[in-house]
């Protein structure tokens, strides 16, 4: 008997975990971790009415390693899909091209929500302090539970907004963005590593081999930052980019809430 909900998630640094556990405790779905099934290659076939996919936000589209998970995956039975992004700041026109997945494998779109969480992506963009990611967080809380109760309802999530500005991010500056900055090459460590292999575990990819006790990333990083986030002495870093700020994962902050 298929699921009448199911939540799949995707998440690099625990931002959309979170979502999806409030939108489970309000749907009553049930939740599916998508890194254990992406990191052991695992396409299934997802036995549920209605299927909810909350991704964090990677250049203004889900996640291609999610795309290609769901492409693979058989969603023969399911019905309807919501998705549900977490961001920095915008999803761009990301609903047209979830519009498009969902079209292909022969589910209803139910339209696309945006939620603003904090900052991860050390390699480019400032990440916000405890304080100011607990403020962030207590601002999305009600986003999230005004999402989780138009789902309840059944209803279609409000169109996203449609601007030129967000055709290009999500159309044009992906590509670009995936081909040309979505590298492993810049992460190293220092004599702070502890040979712990945390960044490994994390490593949705299966990127990050361990060698004479310290990590080693190959060419296939989807730039989700759990290696640099979840290293517990802050012996990673992406360069020059990442020094001197402050690593964030929800984990953390969660122990304080």
């Amino acid at each position: 008997m298929p699921d009448k909900t199911m939540i799949l998630y995707f998440t690099g640094t625990g931002n959309s975990r979170y979502v999806a556990q409030k939108i489970a405790d309000e749907t009553k779905g049930r939740l599916l971790n998508l890194n254990d099934r992406i990191k052991k290659n695992e396409a299934i076939a997802v036995q549920a009415e209605n299927v909810i996919l909350v991704t964090p936000t990677y250049a203004w589209r889900i996640p291609r390693i999610v795309r290609d998970w769901i492409r693979k995956a058989d969603l023969s039975a399911v019905k309807k899909a919501w998705f549900v992004m977490t961001c920095g700041s915008e999803i761009g026109k990301a609903s047209a091209y979830n519009q498009r997945l969902c079209s292909k494998k022969g589910c209803e779109y139910m339209g696309t929500a945006e939620v603003v969480m904090p900052e991860n992506y050390i390699a480019m963009f400032a990440v916000p302090d405890r304080d100011e990611a607990r403020m962030i967080i207590a601002k999305a809380d009600p986003v999230i539970e005004q999402v989780a109760q138009t789902i309840v309802a059944g209803n279609q999530l409000p169109a996203a907004r449609d601007r030129l500005y967000y055709r290009l991010l999500s159309g044009v500056v992906n590509p670009v963005f995936y081909r040309y900055i979505v590298k492993a090459n810049a992460f190293t460590t220092d004599d702070k590593c502890i040979s712990c292999g945390k960044c490994a575990e994390k490593c949705p990819l299966n990127n990050i081999s361990i060698a004479e006790g310290k990590p080693v990333w190959g060419q296939n990083c989807t730039h989700c930052m759990a290696c640099i986030c979840y290293c517990p002495t802050e012996a990673i870093e992406y360069g020059k980019k990442s020094k001197g700020k402050p690593r964030y994962q929800l984990e953390d902050l969660e122990l304080d809430m």
